[in-house]
């Protein structure tokens, strides 16, 4: 395993070390979500990729609470290392493996017993209804892994082994490629399958992050748990306070949600079934950027609250310097891409012979200045996260994924058209932006003046 010092490595090379390997690792995490898209699209259709973005939320609010467990768990047991405090650590993981697999479960039952209710209530069309409770029944299993899986590379990593966390993530995509095009094309499954080749590939991914932490972790394993009722209210007290730290990075997921039922009820109301279907092509894209700008917030996290944790305050300024610069080359590089690249994109779900073809093709460059943004944005909402600054980045992430979004779908088409169903993402990130740096140039200014 990988042997990392956060406290004395310099904070070049040990970003790198994180950096590198958890960049690969969440390309191909986000290449389930792609693949996924892809496969629907040449074996389903238009209908099967609009039915999938329809319960993506619901994979997404999955998500969200294992990452927000997982960055709430290493944040604190981060800084409990620092002082040295192994046992609290274990305490701690094992806590956050527990909550969330009872708060995903709790979905899981209330979607198994309501299908239909649920996709009605994430804004399904009667068309469309049979393909996403299809795909949303058969998705349920691999939820509870998922989460597993996102609390457990975080831990990974903060235990100081990036290459095995990101071995997960490639492994489980790989399971993913090859199940969803034996499942869709030679056994004609459809849309079902594309679901059931994710749920294993998710499944695989929860089991190799259990067997890290049963036979090869480095100070960081499972701890067992007393059920008294004091125990049990330290648990409640524990699971409070990572879900207070992580709480914005499951608001990040969440936001996706909104932007997600958002976008489809705006692009269905202007566009029709094929607006949505193109919009879908966006919201697969997103976990990409996502997951590349998230792999800059979560590659600094171990090191900024070890270090904050340890009053190395010095360190914790460079490595935000260092996360700031790495987001804004990675989303230049991410908008240069989509932009030059958008034919060939969408060529990759649909066929030129649908309506949402065209439509896709010319709005894709539109959504992908967002990238610059969205990276700058949420490596301030880690950094914010991981020196315990839980309301600061709630706010923020409220702000880039609701209280602007939100306007800024309903007012922009109407200002400039169907351009400002694409731009509405962009603008929301971009005010954002404005709003963090004015914010953090206003602190440094004023801790400036303040005496020595």
């Amino acid at each position: 395993m990988d042997k990392l010092d956060f406290a004395k490595d310099r904070i070049g090379p040990l970003f790198r070390a994180l950096f590198f390997p958890t960049l690969i690792g969440m390309i191909f995490n986000s290449a389930l979500t792609l693949i996924d898209g892809i496969f629907v699209g040449q074996g389903v259709g238009a209908e099967g990729i609009a039915a999938v973005n329809i319960v993506a939320p619901i994979f997404m609010v999955a998500t969200g609470i294992g990452l927000m467990f997982g960055i709430g768990s290493s944040v604190v047991a981060s800084i409990r290392l620092s002082e040295d405090n192994i046992k609290s650590a274990r305490l701690i993981m094992t806590q956050a493996f527990l909550v969330g697999l009872l708060l995903i479960g709790v979905i899981c039952v209330w979607c198994f017993i309501c299908p239909q209710q649920v996709v009605n209530l994430l804004g399904c069309s009667q068309l469309l209804e049979a393909k996403a409770i299809s795909y949303m029944l058969w998705l349920l299993p691999g939820l509870l892994f998922i989460s597993v899986q996102c609390i457990g590379m975080m831990l990974i990593r903060l235990d100081g082994s990036p290459k095995y966390a990101m071995s997960i993530q490639i492994v489980a995509v790989v399971v993913n490629i090859l199940l969803d095009w034996y499942m869709i094309f030679p056994l004609g499954l459809g849309i079902m399958g594309a679901a059931l080749a994710t749920s294993i590939a998710c499944a695989i991914g929860g089991i190799m992050a259990l067997i890290y932490f049963l036979w090869f972790p480095n100070n960081l394993r499972f701890y067992p748990l007393k059920w008294s009722l004091t125990s049990l209210l330290l648990i409640l007290r524990n699971s409070l306070y990572m879900g207070q730290i992580g709480f914005a990075t499951f608001l990040t997921e969440l936001a996706m949600s909104v932007m997600m039922l958002t976008g489809n009820y705006m692009f269905i109301s202007t566009l029709g079934e094929s607006g949505v279907a193109a919009f879908a092509i966006a919201c697969y894209l997103f976990p990409v950027v996502f997951s590349i700008s998230n792999a800059v917030a979560q590659s600094a996290q171990p090191i900024i609250s070890f270090n904050y944790g340890a009053h190395r305050l010095e360190r914790v300024s460079q490595i935000l310097r260092v996360s700031l610069l790495t987001a804004v080359i990675c989303g230049s590089l991410i908008t240069l891409f989509l932009c030059l690249g958008a034919t060939g994109v969408v060529s990759l779900f649909l066929n030129p012979d649908e309506n949402a073809y065209y439509l896709a093709i010319d709005g894709l460059p539109l959504f992908a200045s967002c990238a610059v943004f969205f990276a700058v944005n949420i490596a301030f909402i880690g950094y914010y996260q991981s020196v315990e600054k839980a309301m600061v980045s709630t706010i923020y992430t409220l702000l880039r994924g609701v209280l602007f979004l939100v306007p800024c779908f309903i007012m922009m088409p109407d200002i400039i058209g169907v351009p400002g169903l694409w731009l509405a993402i962009p603008m929301a990130e971009l005010l954002t932006t404005i709003v963090i740096c004015l914010r953090h140039s206003i602190g440094k200014l004023r801790r400036k003046q303040l005496p020595a």
